[in-house]
């Protein structure tokens, strides 16, 4: 078995394909210094040097509205709810300007698949925000959302991804892609695209030049099959991306937040994922995509302490610290980080922290950043 362990780890340090088959048995049986090992060292190849990068951004919600009905969300609510918005320009005014405080300059713009928002209200939005802050980068939506437009509309995606482009869209979150499977997406989100729509959409967002990410939330009822399946599904769609192109920028793994959902009361499924599977994934992450940039730790989901592992594993980026996040929240994720808490985690774990924008272009630290010192009781850094 060593024998064969060490042929696919010397097969992955040469950037060739591993088959689905071929990543189960090394998630399996490998040990996880040597998936590390193989992790970093392909993190080296495609962001050599000890710089880890890092980026200011808001999360913030369109509506909280949403008929999709997933099994592991605890944010949404139904057409009519007492809690249900939409939020109005003056929120978002607040939101911006305060995420320029803070030293941002890009707002992850995401919600739920309203049944009356169609395309004309996101390009009418998109147009709005861009007019009264000309220098906002949209990170904007994510391929449930364009295919909940697109039928709204019956449009093809292309034509849907090319509106919102032309209003003011500047890249694609890799949101709603849970695990790529549809036996999995049946069970906890029967509401969204499926996996080949989902694909299929960044696909065309590839052939527009619109950059994009993706994402793994695993944990839950998916089989170690199912997750490699993700990971090759992912790969194909990026080896077919236009030359010009940048496709998949980044990809972003978390284990399943199972607080209160729907899914831990009826399907009986737990975030059982350990600090040490979680560090394995990460490597894996590198070791089955290895036409992907980027790499991200979860440390909203996992915590400062694993997420500094990572950086040893093939991670490369720590994510964002969330001035304002309300999904992964919703469903019990509970850690945060200042500015000044992130780049110390870096800097602990041996790195050089690095400040970026959505393309993983570096940018200088503003000098005008107000720290705000969150709640000791949330910002769990030990």
């Amino acid at each position: 078995m060593q024998a064969e362990i060490e042929i696919l780890l010397e097969k992955a340090l040469k950037q060739e394909f591993l088959t689905q088959e071929e990543g189960v048995f090394l998630f399996r049986e490998a040990s996880t210094p040597d998936l590390m090992y193989v992790g970093n060292s392909l993190r080296q190849f495609h962001q050599p040097g000890n710089i880890v990068s890092w980026i200011i951004d808001r999360n913030s919600n369109t509506t909280n509205v949403c008929i999709a009905n997933c099994k592991f969300c605890n944010f949404y609510r139904r057409p009519g709810h007492i809690e249900s918005y939409i939020t109005s320009i003056d929120e978002y005014k607040v939101k911006i300007e305060e995420t320029f405080k803070y030293g941002g300059e890009q707002l992850l713009l995401q919600g739920g698949h309203h049944p009356d928002l169609g395309l004309s209200y996101y390009s009418d939005l998109f147009k709005q925000l861009k007019s009264l802050y000309p220098n906002l980068k949209l990170h904007a939506l994510g391929p449930p959302e364009i295919a909940h437009i697109a039928k709204l509309e019956r449009a093809t995606h292309t034509e849907v991804l090319q509106v919102l482009k032309d209003s003011g869209l500047d890249s694609l979150p890799g949101a709603g892609a849970e695990i790529l499977n549809d036996r999995v997406r049946r069970l906890i989100s029967k509401g969204k695209c499926g996996g080949q729509e989902w694909l299929d959409i960044m696909e065309a967002a590839h052939q527009l030049n619109i950059t994009t990410s993706a994402t793994m939330m695993f944990g839950h009822i998916e089989t170690d099959e199912e997750r490699m399946e993700h990971f090759v599904r992912l790969r194909e769609v990026q080896a077919r991306k236009p030359e010009h192109a940048k496709g998949f920028l980044a990809f972003i793994p978390w284990p399943f937040q199972d607080e209160d959902t729907i899914l831990k009361k009826i399907k009986r499924a737990r975030n059982s994922c350990t600090g040490d599977e979680y560090v394995r994934m990460i490597a894996m992450s590198r070791i089955m995509l290895p036409n992907v940039q980027n790499i991200q730790a979860s440390w909203l989901t996992v915590g400062k302490k694993i997420a500094q592992v990572c950086l040893h594993a093939g991670a490369n980026d720590f994510g964002s610290i969330m001035i304002e996040e309300n999904v992964v929240s919703a469903a019990g994720a509970q850690f945060r980080f200042t500015a000044d808490g992130i780049q110390q985690a870096i800097k602990e774990a041996g790195f050089l922290p690095r400040l970026r924008n959505q393309q993983y272009e570096y940018r200088e630290v503003p000098k005008n950043i107000i720290q705000q010192e969150l709640n000791h009781e949330t910002m769990i850094i030990n």
